[in-house]
C-alpha cells in the first residue's frame, strides 16, 4: 500500500474541478495515431477557444493526465458517469489554462517563489493543501510536518507518482491563489457610494400598509387586440440579446422497450425453483450464488435500522428471523427472490487496523514475522523495517486506519470479526498482509443475509418480436418524416417529442446512455428518420428530426409566437387599464373603486420595496407603492397578473437595517457576481465545445 492509497483529493477553488477516471486507450501506437491525425483538418478538433482550435490530441493528453491523477488517488473502476466527469475536468482545465489564467496575468498579477512557499509552509496555507486529507493530523488539523514528509518522500519514490501528484497540487495552489488575488482586485474596485448606502438603508427600513384591488386579466382570445408583424420585428430587433441559444434539434421518437414475455417470466420462476433446495443447504454460499444467482453474495451485516434499505418483503422477513430462517421464492416485478439468514452476531461498525504489507520475495517472510509478533514483537518496528507501505502521513508505521464494511479493502473482510490484537495473515491483490486490529467501536447486533435472485430476461424469441415491431415502423418510414407521421398514425403508436436536444446531450427523456441516438441526431438533418437504434440492448428507437435551431441569436421565426404572446399581454394590460380608468373616474376611495369594478378590497401590511420577489406580490405593484403618497387613491398600475388600484394607509420607518447590513448585502451581491466570472470569460473567448463528436 503506497502513500497514495490514502490520498483523497478535495479541491479548494472553482477553477479546480472534481476529477474521475476513464480509461481511454487506443489499439494502435499513440505516436502513429498522432501523425495520422495531423494530416487531417479541423474535423479532429474538440472545440475552439479564443479563435484557436483545441485538437483531439491536446485534449486527450489532459484526459490522460487527470486519469493518472485519479488512479493514483482513488483507483476506482470506470463507468459512463465517471468518464463524463473526467472529460469535463479536462475541458474546464483547458479553459482555465487558455482563458482564465491569461486574463489574470494580463491584469498584472503574479505569484513569486516566496509566496508559493508561504502557501505550503508559511502563515498563508493554501486551501488546496489545508483540505487534503493526507496532510491532516490525528485531530483533523493541517500539519506542515506532514507536507514536509510528503515532499521528502518524493525523492525515494522511483515510480514518479508522488512527484506528479505534488506538481498537480502546486498547479492548483497557484491557480487558486491567482484567482483569489484577481477577485480581491475586483473587490477593491467595487466602490459603494454614500448615496447607495443611504438608499439601501431607507428601502430596507421602510414598510407600507396598503389597501388594494386587482382586476385580473382574462387570458382568452380578444379579437380587438392585434399584434402586427412589424411590431414583432421591432421588438425582436430591440431585444435580440435576449434570444441567444445553443445549437439544438427537435425530434420525435417511438421507443420499444424489450420486456420479458409471460414465457420468459415462467422460465425464471422454474430456474429459481430448480436450485432453491440447494440454496437452503449449501455450505459455500458465495460459490453457489456465483453459479446460480443474478446477484453475487454480499457478506454485509445489516443493523436493524438498516433493514429499511432492503425490499419491504425482505426487510419484514429479516426483522425477527433466526439463523437458518428461509424466505421462499417470491416474485418482485420481473425478478424471483429467495432469502436465507446466514448469520447473526454482534459486530462493531468500524475497526482500527495496522498492517505490514509484504510483496514479492518478502511474502515468504510472513509466517516468521507472525511468529515474532506472537512472541510480543514490536509491530511498529517490524512495519518500519519490512512493510512495502511507506505512508509518511500516518501516526505510526503500519497504521492503515479505520475500516468499515463500506470502506473495506477487498480481502480484509475478516477484520470486522477479529479479536482485539489478534494477528491475521491476509492475501489481497497488493500482496500478503500481516494484520492486527487494535481498536473497535461498540459491537451491535447485526444480521447477514444470502439473497438468491433470478431475473426474467427477454429470450431470443421475445427480443426478435420487439425488433420486428421496430423494424416494421422503420421500414414504412423509409427515412422520411412525412412517412413517419403517416406510419405512426396508421399503426396507432405513441410518438414522443423531445425539444431542443443539445449536441452534447447524454440522455433522451429518462433514457440514459442514449449516445447512439444523440450521435445519429447530430449526423442527420431536419426531415430525416433513423433506422432502428438500439440502446442498452433493451430499447429500440426510431427517431425523426422535426426541427433545427442554429447556435447564436434565434431566428425571428423561432421566437415570433413567444413575442406575439408577450405583446398581446402587454396590450391587454393597457386595454384593461383604460377601461377601468374610465369606469372609476371621479371616485375618491378604494371601497368605491371595488364596488364599481365588482372586486373585493384586500389589505397587506409590512410591504417592503427591498424584497420585490419574496412577498408573493406583483413587483410592479410593489414598485408603485414605494413611489406613492399616503392617503391618495392610486391607479391604474399595469402588473403581470392584472391592473391594480390602491391606497397607502401607513408608512413605518424602522432602524433595524444598519450601514453594516447594507455593506454586507453589497458584499454578498459581489460574491455572487464573481461566481459568474469564469462563464463570462468563456463567453467572451468564444468557447465552442464540440467534444460530443468524440466523447
Amino acid at each position: 500500500m503506497a502513500v497514495l492509497e490514502k490520498i483523497r483529493v478535495k479541491m479548494g477553488a472553482f477553477i479546480t474541478v472534481i476529477i474521475a477516471v476513464a480509461l481511454l486507450s487506443f489499439i494502435i501506437d499513440p505516436s502513429t495515431l498522432e501523425s495520422t491525425l495531423s494530416m487531417f483538418s479541423s474535423k479532429y478538433d474538440v472545440g475552439e477557444i479564443n479563435g484557436e482550435a483545441v485538437s483531439y490530441q491536446d485534449y486527450q493528453k489532459k484526459v490522460d493526465y487527470f486519469t493518472q491523477i485519479y488512479q493514483m488517488t482513488n483507483g476506482s473502476a470506470t463507468n459512463d458517469q465517471v468518464q463524463d466527469m473526467i472529460n469535463n475536468s479536462a475541458w474546464q482545465n483547458e479553459i482555465a489554462d487558455r482563458v482564465i489564467m491569461p486574463a489574470i496575468e494580463n491584469a498584472g498579477l503574479r505569484l513569486g517563489e516566496d509566496e508559493l512557499f508561504d502557501l505550503s509552509q508559511g502563515n498563508n496555507i493554501s486551501p488546496i493543501l489545508a483540505n487534503e486529507p493526507s496532510f491532516l493530523d490525528e485531530n483533523g488539523n493541517f500539519s506542515k510536518a506532514k507536507v514536509a514528509e510528503f515532499v521528502q518522500a518524493i525523492a525515494q519514490d522511483q515510480s514518479g507518482q508522488l512527484q506528479m501528484y505534488w506538481s498537480y497540487l502546486e498547479d492548483n495552489m497557484v491557480k487558486d491563489q491567482l484567482m483569489t488575488k484577481y477577485i480581491s482586485l475586483l473587490e477593491k474596485s467595487n466602490v459603494v457610494t454614500p448615496v447607495e448606502l443611504n438608499r439601501a438603508i431607507a428601502e430596507n427600513n421602510t414598510t407600507y400598509n396598503v389597501d388594494f384591488v386587482v382586476k385580473p386579466y382574462v387570458f382568452a382570445v380578444d379579437s380587438t387586440i392585434t399584434v402586427t408583424n412589424q411590431e414583432i420585428k421591432a421588438y425582436y430587433d430591440a431585444n435580440k440579446h435576449n434570444y441567444k441559444q445553443q445549437a439544438s434539434k427537435d425530434i420525435e421518437y417511438v421507443v420499444y422497450e424489450v420486456l420479458p414475455s409471460a414465457e420468459d417470466i415462467e422460465l425464471a420462476e422454474n430456474d429459481i425453483n430448480k436450485v432453491y433446495d440447494e440454496f437452503t443447504t449449501t455450505s459455500n454460499m458465495k460459490n453457489f450464488l456465483a453459479r446460480n444467482s443474478d446477484q453475487p453474495f454480499n457478506g454485509y451485516y445489516f443493523k436493524k435500522d438498516e433493514l429499511s434499505s432492503l425490499p419491504d418483503t425482505v426487510a419484514k422477513f429479516a426483522e425477527n428471523a433466526k439463523v437458518g430462517a428461509l424466505l421462499a421464492p417470491y416474485q418482485d416485478n420481473n425478478m424471483f427472490v429467495a432469502v436465507r439468514v446466514m448469520d447473526i452476531k454482534a459486530l462493531p461498525d468500524s475497526v482500527f487496523v495496522k498492517h505490514i504489507l509484504l510483496q514479492g520475495e518478502n511474502e515468504k517472510k510472513a509466517d516468521s514475522l507472525i511468529q515474532v509478533l506472537n512472541q510480543k514483537g514490536d509491530f511498529v518496528k517490524l512495519a518500519q523495517e519490512f512493510s512495502a507501505d511507506r505512508n509518511p502521513n500516518v501516526a505510526e508505521a503500519g497504521d492503515l486506519g479505520w475500516i468499515t464494511q463500506q470502506y473495506m479493502i477487498p480481502g480484509f473482510e475478516s477484520v470486522m470479526t477479529a479479536d482485539k490484537n489478534e494477528i491475521l495473515k491476509l492475501k489481497t491483490t497488493y500482496g500478503t498482509h500481516i494484520v492486527k486490529v487494535t481498536k473497535a467501536t461498540k459491537p451491535e447486533q447485526k444480521i447477514q443475509l444470502a439473497v438468491l435472485v433470478k431475473e426474467a430476461v427477454a429470450g431470443k424469441k421475445t427480443y426478435a418480436d420487439y425488433y420486428a415491431k421496430a423494424n416494421d415502423l422503420a421500414s414504412k418510414c423509409e427515412g422520411s418524416l412525412e412517412k413517419y407521421n403517416a406510419a405512426v398514425k396508421e399503426m396507432n403508436l405513441t410518438s414522443y417529442p423531445a425539444i431542443r436536444v443539445l449536441p452534447s446531450a447524454k440522455t433522451i427523456a429518462n433514457y440514459e446512455r442514449a449516445k447512439e441516438v444523440i450521435r445519429w441526431i447530430n449526423e442527420n438533418e431536419k426531415g430525416d428518420v433513423s433506422p432502428i437504434i438500439s440502446v442498452d440492448n433493451k430499447y429500440f428507437f426510431v427517431v425523426a428530426i422535426t426541427g433545427e435551431h442554429e447556435g447564436g441569436i434565434a431566428d425571428i421565426n423561432e421566437v415570433a409566437t413567444q413575442i406575439k404572446q408577450f405583446l398581446t399581454a402587454e396590450k391587454q394590460g393597457k386595454k384593461v387599464a383604460e377601461q377601468t380608468k374610465g369606469e372609476v373616474e371621479g371616485l375618491a376611495n378604494i371601497e368605491a373603486v371595488a364596488e364599481k369594478l365588482g372586486l373585493t378590497v384586500s389589505h397587506q401590511n409590512g410591504i417592503a420595496f427591498s424584497s420585490l420577489t419574496s412577498q408573493q406580490l406583483d413587483p410592479k405593484f410593489i414598485g408603485a407603492i414605494a413611489a406613492a403618497k399616503e392617503g391618495e387613491l392610486n391607479g391604474p398600475v399595469i402588473g403581470d397578473i392584472g391592473v391594480y388600484y390602491f391606497v397607502v394607509n401607513g408608512k413605518e420607518a424602522g432602524a433595524f437595517y444598519t450601514e453594516d447590513d447594507a455593506r454586507n448585502r453589497k458584499a454578498q451581491e459581489f460574491s455572487y457576481m464573481t461566481r459568474l466570472i469564469p462563464a463570462i470569460m468563456a463567453e467572451d473567448a468564444g468557447v465552442e465545445d464540440q467534444r460530443y463528436k468524440f466523447f
